[in-house]
């Protein structure tokens, strides 16, 4: 940045202060706080680049009340002075209370300060270092966190101790083998799939089973494509700039791969469900960085294509036509990708007894109507929420703008209820054996290896002399970008005490079989409601009044509402 500094045509008259300093009659130098006798140091001078500075006039400065260089006085009237800053190129020209003959003009480099600004010193750097030292649990904990992973020093041994997965209500059968979604965020899918496969494994009497999770990723991927297409045409007839928040946003990631339980819905009831032998898993399902890289980029290029026929007034035929063959070229990417399922299949297996048993030829849609639907119907469930943040009411239906994955399928559809309520209904469905689909943000208070979920698993303020991660409220949290639901996961088994209260849960998750037991994890009911925010059971375990939450007119949420966010 480049100070001009400069007298005007004659030298400002100069008045004297109370305490005897000249200063300028010149209105545009009234700094009255820069004259107060309590500013005796200046605050700003040991963060001047002095090599860059060609002159050294010796005068009064008038905030230390020091023979220093001028342009401590400089700086400092500067700070005081910030209205007079005159464009965006950022150029401040002004005249400084100092005696500067009219043919001096000099440049420096400095710092955009402002008056509300803290800076850091050397001073202050000083003082932190010795604190630092000066205390020897400092120097222990560097010396421990320096050679191992900080959030496993944290580890409160006492609560590994106090763990175990023994419940007082389970699931009859729990599914084999162990999912596994790897480099992928497709957890929602996994979780969704997980829940189904328990009714299926015990109606076909298997003793292991897995639906196909690359075949609904496969048309989540084509699906959501042509629902971010459709999005820009849309964004673009509100009349949205390209800059604007929304297409901002709609454009940092066209293609995700996390989702809601009402996209799989969508998903399912128009394309169906098939066994994962009939459709296996392929580079591109497991690791689909390189295959979203392509996507995101072909698809912003679109965004810019589509944008400019809305601007021309180009026809909705023709512009629908447009998306249509933009999306044959899709179809072509994610094809050569992941593969693209068969029409009809023929699925064969063994049953517990070793006996053949032989479905089909069938179609997928025609596989869930007839084999999967009378069990486990995905459109008998319902997705609660819970937001309490003071702008989110409670029984209130809510939506989020511009998010789903099918264009013409079912919204996303959010029913906000007390977290209290959510553990009632999830406790009362594993009560009668039934798994549940639930968010939440995993990260938090989270022992990976172990598998824990609870509030106290880490002693943050034991290393560090600092909280973390739950200092803030869960609607704090929220607000100020701290927390968000980041994956999905099932529960399968509770614990409840005296009073019929849950206090801990078993979840399957979705990460092999390396983390927790076997796979499985422990959470604790406390740990839930400070980081859980949606779960979806069968309607009979909600109450009548809650179910009539869902045919109210939702409110619609931004684009960028942390509950938009897709696990």
């Amino acid at each position: 940045m480049s100070l001009r500094i400069a007298s005007g045509g004659s030298v400002p008259k100069k008045t004297k202060t109370e305490n005897g300093l000249e200063r300028s009659s010149d209105d545009e130098l009234e700094t009255p706080s820069a004259f107060n006798p309590k500013y005796r140091v200046c605050p700003y001078l040991d963060t001047i680049n002095r090599p860059l500075l060609d002159f050294d006039f010796e005068k009064l400065c008038s905030i230390s009340l020091t023979r220093i260089n001028v342009y401590a006085c400089l700086v400092c009237e500067l700070v005081q002075k910030s209205a007079i800053v005159m464009d965006n190129a950022k150029e401040v020209k002004f005249t400084t209370n100092q005696l500067i003959t009219d043919a001096i003009f000099t440049t420096l480099t400095y710092e955009a300060y402002e008056p509300t600004q803290s800076v850091i010193t050397p001073q202050k750097l000083d003082k932190w270092r010795k604190d630092f030292y000066e205390e020897p649990k400092n120097i222990l904990a560097q010396n421990v966190c320096s050679r191992v992973d900080p959030f496993d020093v944290c580890l409160s041994r006492k609560k590994l101790e106090q763990t175990n997965h023994v419940f007082n209500y389970k699931v009859e059968t729990e599914g084999k083998p162990i999912t596994n979604q790897k480099s992928s965020g497709r957890c929602w899918l996994f979780a969704a799939l997980n829940c189904i496969r328990l009714p299926f494994i015990k109606q076909f009497n298997l003793d292991e089973f897995e639906f196909s999770q690359g075949y609904l990723f496969y048309w989540d991927k084509i699906e959501r494509c042509n629902y971010f297409l459709n999005n820009i045409v849309l964004t673009a007839n509100r009349g949205e700039k390209v800059d604007s928040r929304l297409v901002s946003f709609l454009l940092q990631d066209p293609t995700s791969d996390g989702g809601q339980w009402d996209m799989l819905v969508n998903l399912i009831t128009k394309h169906g469900l098939m066994p994962k032998k009939c459709f296996p898993e392929s580079f591109s399902c497991e690791a689909s960085l390189r295959m979203n890289s392509i996507l995101k980029s072909k698809l912003r290029e679109n965004a810019k294509t589509l944008r400019g026929l809305i601007d021309s007034n180009t026809s909705v035929e023709d512009v629908n036509a447009k998306i249509d063959q933009m999306m044959q070229e899709i179809y072509k990417v994610v094809g050569i990708c992941l593969g693209i399922p068969p029409e009809t299949f023929t699925w064969e297996y063994y049953d517990k007894t070793k006996s053949y048993q032989s479905v089909g030829p069938i179609s997928p849609i025609e596989f869930y109507n007839q084999h999967v639907k009378p069990i486990f119907n995905v459109e008998d469930k319902v997705c609660l929420v819970t937001d309490p943040r003071p702008s989110s009411m409670y029984s209130q239906a809510y939506t989020v703008d511009c998010l789903g994955n099918v264009v013409g399928g079912r919204p996303v559809l959010y029913n906000n209820q007390p977290v209290e309520l959510l553990l009632k209904v999830v406790t009362d469905s594993l009560k009668s054996a039934e798994p549940v689909w639930f968010g939440c943000e995993v990260s938090k208070r989270f022992a990976p290896k172990q598998g824990i979920e609870d509030l106290f698993i880490h002693d943050f303020k034991l290393v560090f002399d600092i909280d973390i991660q739950n200092s803030l409220s869960k609607a704090d949290r929220l607000i100020y970008g701290e927390s968000a639901m980041t994956h999905a996961m099932v529960f399968t088994a509770v614990s409840v005490d005296k009073d019929g209260n849950p206090t801990k849960l078993r979840v399957e998750n979705s990460w092999g079989e390396d983390r927790g037991e076997k796979g499985y994890l422990v959470m604790t009911a406390d740990w839930f409601k400070e980081f859980g925010f949606e779960v979806v059971v069968d309607k009979k375990f909600v109450p009548a009044e809650i179910l009539k939450v869902f045919d109210m007119d939702p409110i619609v949420l931004p684009a960028w509402d942390p509950m938009g966010t897709l696990a």
